[in-house]
């Protein structure tokens, strides 16, 4: 299923999404030398329809094509078959970002491959990187507390998010063996997003580590709860026929913090309870962070959503937001959510 390279195919500075199918065959982990040996692993494409990473990546790439980089570069390039038809993921397809840790199948294998491949190469640095559908800052998230994880995340935004649910991202499984960073580069092929990650991997390059780097203030968050639709509930927006009408640009509410009382939502029947509500541990918080007021679905308490879209396909294959709260930074060694 995965195809290991010590070369660039000729053709993958120019080649749009859509043909990298052909271009690599499928799922492909590309070694290229530099001056410093351990390696910047850089994913991209875990999801078809963000191609910001992509972009990125043919930038940064084409600076050094007849110089040697100053660093060893392992790039994954996942989900092809998605991006042939510019999807987040195929019917019947795993989502490559949820199967790195506690998983099974054909895609952990492939991922497990990845991950010694770049255990034996003493990795560097992690960088995953991703767009997302809703109005949201340029953020970054790590899954460990250490300094060098949130040194890394401070090169690319002061927006970093503190989480490790899901559990079986890219992110995570690297978070062990070195900093490790997921980038949220805002909507895919935004070009202020790609000038971004690509300003952010060429110190990635240059830097020699990220620990001792003097942080600049830091608007620190962390995931305290995953929010879905529940299957049995019909969405949709205000004024349509369905259980649960989401507000009209509910997006605009990404990382803006909630008041008590702030309407999200109608529901059809008021007992109706249309959203699973999960903290990292799995236990339901839906009545701790929302309550129902006549036909209004409503924050109970301050919170803030991240990731909220209008895009209907990814609230059916993702979440409909996660819901974070704000961590100062002096408490970051203390967390484990």
């Amino acid at each position: 299923m995965l195809t290991i390279r010590e070369e660039l195919p000729e053709e993958f500075l120019q080649a749009y999404p859509a043909e990298l199918k052909s271009l690599l065959g499928g799922p492909t982990l590309i070694h290229l030398p530099g001056e410093q040996a351990r390696p910047l692993f850089v994913s991209i494409l875990l999801h078809g329809n963000e191609i910001t990473g992509l972009l990125a990546v043919q930038t940064l790439l084409a600076r050094y094509q007849s110089l040697l980089l100053p660093r060893a570069i392992s790039i994954f390039v996942g989900n092809v078959e998605a991006a042939r038809v510019g999807k987040r993921l195929l019917p019947g397809q795993r989502d490559y970002n949820r199967i790195w840790i506690n998983a099974s199948g054909a895609e952990h294998e492939m991922t497990h491959t990845v991950l010694e491949a770049m255990r034996e190469r003493d990795v560097f640095a992690c960088i995953d990187i991703h767009n997302n559908t809703g109005k949201n800052p340029y953020y970054a998230i790590i899954a460990e507390p250490g300094s060098d994880h949130l040194g890394c995340a401070a090169l690319f935004s002061d927006t970093v998010v503190y989480a490790r649910c899901p559990d079986t991202t890219c992110t995570v499984a690297f978070s062990g063996m070195c900093p490790s960073v997921t980038l949220e580069a805002g909507l895919p092929g935004d070009p202020a997003g790609v000038e971004r990650t690509v300003s952010f991997l060429e110190t990635c390059l240059h830097t020699p580590d990220f620990t001792s780097r003097p942080l600049h203030p830091v608007n620190l968050f962390h995931t305290v709860a995953v929010v879905k639709v529940r299957d049995c509930c019909s969405y949709g927006f205000l004024g349509e026929d369905v259980d649960l009408q989401l507000v009209n640009e509910i997006d605009q509410y990404n990382f803006h913090e909630l008041e008590p009382g702030t309407s999200l939502a109608r529901v059809r029947n008021g007992d109706q309870q249309c959203l699973d509500v999960q903290n990292a541990d799995g236990r339901q918080v839906y009545r701790e962070y929302f309550t129902v007021v006549g036909d209004n679905l409503q924050a109970a308490k301050p919170v803030m959503p991240a990731m909220l879209t209008t895009n209907r396909d990814i609230i059916s294959l993702d979440c409909l937001c996660y819901l974070m709260e704000r961590l100062p930074q002096s408490e970051l060694g203390n967390q484990r959510i």
